[in-house]
Formats: structure tokens, C-alpha cells, sequence
């Protein structure tokens, strides 16, 4: 038997310190499922393991990409599946941890299949972007496909203006005359490995004055100046990320630093309930506040292994 641990939560919770703490206990690998951590030029805003976490256990994953190449959800999927099917050849545990909600499911239950979409169609569409903007993608999905409108709208807003998702939504509507989600949560992947899910958690109070506090931090170690090194590139889908967003807002004169940086930390509070609130539908995920001994996570971990006789 094969095992996925599997650790999800809001940002600034401590999953990376207990993935180390899991890899080491069950000397595996782990495995990144942060959609920002992926790119090497978004390091400081990112929150990147420094390179001492990075070197008390093997990761994967984490500034393997450039912010220049086009790498969706799919890309990571079958470059993880891959890389897993690798790890457990020789090893019947490794770690996933992440606050990327949709990467994380793409691991677990495999990614949504769809038509393929005549390429007209997607001509059609990108020409419509380019002479309408974003807003007639939202307004051509908010018609074709109204639930999953207001459903994205609710749990994560930002897709909203992400043009390359959107477009992908609205081609699929028109291409297949049906929703884009109804092809949602379809035929799933079968998976070799069992997945032991492990969620952290705080008070909301808590959680806030840690994100506050990591803010700060990113600040004094110098996310300033990454942005303004990335700030020519801001248009590029990767950089549509907090933390970055608000201080292109303010090299473009329309904030002081002090507010865009207490905006980071608004911008940062909100994305972290969006993170729970997707993660709490997680189906057999097991709880702990993130000041939990280490011990009594590893015991629960070691409550739910099979061990081959």
C-alpha cells in the first residue's frame, strides 16, 4: 500500500514546517502543490521555503518554472503523477502539501476531462477578448453557464479576471452548446496511492496576525524589490497574484507603499478564508489546530497505515 500524505490549510499556518517534520518522520519526499511556488522569479512574495527547509528534506516542485511559460493545473497534475508513480517505486509514503485548492484535487481525484474544442471556436472567443476585455468573458459565462458563475464568484473571485481560465470556461460553453460545469466532477482518475489528509487550522484572529506578521517579513526581506524587477511582466498570468498586484497598483502611482502593503495584508486575510472554505469540503480530512503536537499528528498518520505483514 502506497501513502499520500496529504497536508492542506490557509496560508501562513505552518504547513511547511510540518511537511519537513512528516518527511523526516517517514523519510519521504515531498511534494509542492503551491501554483505560485512553482515559478524562481516570485520568490520573496511567494513565501518560498528558505534554503533551510529546503535542505532538511528532498522537495519537488518549488521554483521549477519560469513566470514566461504558459503551465496550468493539467501540466502539474500529470508532472506530479509522474513524479509520485517515480517515489513510490522505491518508497511507500510521500508528502503533498499546498494552499492551491485545485492543484491539490487535480492529485487526489484527477483532473475533469472535456471535448475537444474546435479550433474556430477558440479563435472566435480570443478575438472577442481582445476587442471586449475581460468583461465579456464574465458576462458570455454569466449567461452560459450561471451556477458555476456564481460559484467561482463566490469561492474564487479572482478567476474572474484570470482571461486565460476564463477563456477556456467560455470556449467549452460555446464549443459543446452545455455548461462548463457539467462536465465537472465527471470520470475521476483512479489513484495507486491512499491519500491521509491532514488539515491546520487557527482562530481567525490568529490566523490574521500570523498573515500580518508575514507580510511584514516579506517586506523587510525585500518583496519590494522583486516586484519592481517583475513590474515590466505585470500583465503576465502569473503575476496576478496578492502581494504582487498591489504594489504594481502603487508603482503606477495609484497608492502610498503603506497602503498597498496594508492592502497585501487584507487582500492576503481574505484568500486564506477562500483557502478554508474550499479545503473544509475536502471529503475524510482530519483537522488539528496548528499548534498540535507533532506527535499526536504522527500517531493519527500511524492510526490509518496498513502495514504489510
Amino acid at each position: 500500500m502506497k501513502y499520500l500524505i496529504t497536508i492542506i490549510g490557509p496560508t501562513a499556518i505552518g504547513k511547511t514546517s510540518l511537511s519537513i517534520a512528516l518527511a523526516q518522520e517517514f523519510q519521504c519526499e515531498i511534494i509542492s502543490c503551491d501554483s505560485r511556488q512553482f515559478f524562481k522569479e516570485m520568490r520573496i512574495g511567494t513565501a518560498v521555503p528558505t534554503d533551510l527547509e529546503l535542505a532538511a528534506a528532498p522537495h519537488h516542485f518549488i521554483q521549477n518554472k519560469s513566470i514566461f511559460e504558459n503551465y496550468s493545473v493539467g501540466d502539474f497534475e500529470k508532472e506530479a503523477i509522474a513524479k509520485l508513480n517515480e517515489l513510490f517505486k522505491t518508497n511507500d509514503f510521500a508528502i503533498l502539501v499546498g494552499g492551491s485548492g485545485l492543484y491539490v484535487d487535480a492529485i487526489l481525484k484527477g483532473f475533469d476531462s472535456f471535448p475537444d474544442i474546435d479550433t474556430s471556436v477558440r479563435e472566435k472567443v480570443n478575438e472577442n477578448y481582445e476587442q471586449h476585455g475581460i468583461s465579456y468573458l464574465q458576462d458570455q459565462l454569466a449567461l452560459l453557464d450561471s451556477n458555476y458563475f456564481k460559484k467561482i464568484s463566490l469561492e474564487n473571485p479572482q478567476t474572474l479576471q484570470n482571461p486565460q481560465r476564463m477563456m477556456r470556461f467560455v470556449e467549452v460553453c460555446i464549443g459543446t452548446g452545455k455548461p462548463y460545469s457539467s462536465f465537472l466532477n465527471q470520470a475521476k482518475n483512479n489513484r495507486n496511492f491512499t491519500p491521509i489528509i491532514i488539515g491546520l487550522e487557527a482562530e481567525r484572529s490568529v490566523m490574521y496576525d500570523r498573515i500580518n506578521q508575514r507580510v511584514d517579513i516579506m517586506i523587510n526581506d525585500g518583496l519590494l524589490a522583486e516586484a519592481e524587477k517583475l513590474y515590466p511582466h505585470k500583465e503576465l498570468n502569473a503575476l496576478q497574484t496578492v502581494g504582487y498586484r498591489e504594489l504594481f497598483a502603487h508603482f503606477d502611482g495609484e497608492s502610498t507603499l503603506d497602503f498597498a502593503i496594508e492592502e497585501i495584508k487584507k487582500n492576503t486575510r481574505r484568500f486564506s478564508k477562500r483557502q478554508l472554505t474550499w479545503f473544509k469540503r475536502t471529503e475524510n480530512a482530519q483537522w488539528f489546530d496548528f499548534e498540535t503536537d507533532r506527535k499526536t499528528i504522527i500517531n493519527y498518520i500511524q492510526s490509518n497505515i496498513i502495514y504489510n505483514s
